[in-house]
């Protein structure tokens, strides 16, 4: 396994350049690709992904990166979804019709319909839901978000941290050390480094 090389997944919808910088200015090394055996060798890996749920898993699976993802699930080392990349690690999504994901997590992604303007777009304080090695040093910190649908986790227990747009946002999910952000955390400040950093130091534990 290559020690330090954080492998930023490249499925044609991620926002790859500024998920990259983010990482190198933590001082890790990132390795935006395609290939499936830098995937696996990888100390930590990140799934982003702007788009649509199904274009997105489409993608995925033409390009077989949806085997790669979860063989690398597998072997129990630190995953992290952003944004779109988070909803994919959940069962199914109903944004433009019924699409199933990756199933790493039991959960469905729905449709924000709360009376309020979609997408969500912009600050919302995280609301931390239980202790977890990813939000320390957090708080009720600031994180920046755009999307249109969010996850109902199937596990209550999976929900780090949530926020609030007119209902419950589910914000940060984790299991084990498979973890998503339904924010950005390259584009939420200080708050979004810390956790990406927190993310970061998970990849070289054993």
């Amino acid at each position: 396994m290559s020690q330090g090389i954080i492998a930023i997944v490249d499925y044609g919808m991620g926002n790859l350049h500024s998920v990259s910088k983010a990482v190198e200015r933590l001082g890790y090394e990132a390795l935006v690709t395609s290939d499936r055996e830098a995937i696996l060798g990888a100390s930590g890996v990140i799934l982003p992904g702007v788009g649509a749920f199904g274009d997105a898993m489409e993608q995925l699976r033409r390009t077989e990166l949806d085997a790669a993802v979860k063989a690398y699930a597998a072997t129990g080392r630190p995953l992290l979804g952003i944004c779109l990349g988070m909803q994919l690690l959940f069962s199914e999504s109903e944004e433009h019709g019924r699409h199933r994901g990756l199933d790493l997590l039991p959960g469905s992604v729905r449709r924000l319909d709360v009376g309020l303007k979609i997408p969500h777009m912009g600050w919302n304080r995280l609301r931390p839901e239980r202790e977890d090695p990813i939000l320390e040093g957090i708080g009720d910190g600031y994180a920046y978000f755009v999307h249109s649908y969010h996850v109902i986790p199937g596990r209550r227990e999976d929900v780090l941290a949530t926020t609030d747009y007119g209902t419950t946002v589910t914000a940060v999910v984790g299991r084990g050390r498979l973890y998503g952000m339904q924010f950005h955390p390259e584009k939420s400040g200080a708050d979004g480094m810390r956790l990406l950093g927190n993310f970061l130091r998970l990849t070289g534990e054993e």
